[in-house]
């Protein structure tokens, strides 16, 4: 190998600009020959996987048109059939109008609740004023269970059965 002086070259890709004796090609390029086996065969396998595609959808398209019945129960047909009982709401807006209407319209209105048994209902306005006049029911005091100590709350480890003296 031929001794090179390094202060002869301007720069750095002065050094390439002649080839040395002996050398045709630089060994580290890409080899012609193996690109183009790779690329005639890619294409050759890109012809054999495109006529298998085409091959499998002839095959299933032939399929489908001796299949008699529909294999998919959820797919459309030309007659909807209704699924069992019960059936989803069709327009649950409308319904929750009428339920809410008839609730508003018993909140308003007298009428039996069991008309066996005698049972009444009222509209609200009066059974809040009966409620106001005759009061609301309370406890008759009972002489098992004296009245509660000021201090004295349930304890939590017996779920209030137990009143323990605690600070406030």
């Amino acid at each position: 190998m031929a001794h090179h002086d390094h202060g002869a070259h301007r720069t750095a890709d002065d050094e390439y600009l002649v080839t040395p004796e002996g050398a045709s090609y630089e060994h580290t390029d890409a080899n012609v020959w193996v690109i183009a086996k790779f690329g005639f065969w890619l294409a050759i396998t890109a012809v054999v996987v495109h006529l298998g595609i085409w091959g499998l959808w002839h095959t299933l398209v032939e399929q489908a048109k001796d299949t008699r019945e529909q294999q998919y129960p959820l797919a459309t047909s030309i007659d909807p059939k209704l699924p069992p009982e019960p059936r989803l709401q069709q327009y649950p807006q409308n319904e929750v109008y009428n339920f809410r209407k008839g609730e508003e319209d018993k909140l308003h209105s007298y009428g039996y609740v069991n008309k066996d048994a005698g049972v009444v209902h009222i509209p609200i306005e009066d059974a809040m004023r009966l409620t106001i006049e005759r009061g609301l029911p309370t406890r008759t005091e009972d002489a098992t269970h004296p009245a509660v100590t000021p201090g004295m709350m349930a304890s939590d480890a017996s779920s209030g059965r137990v009143m323990e003296r605690r600070r406030q």
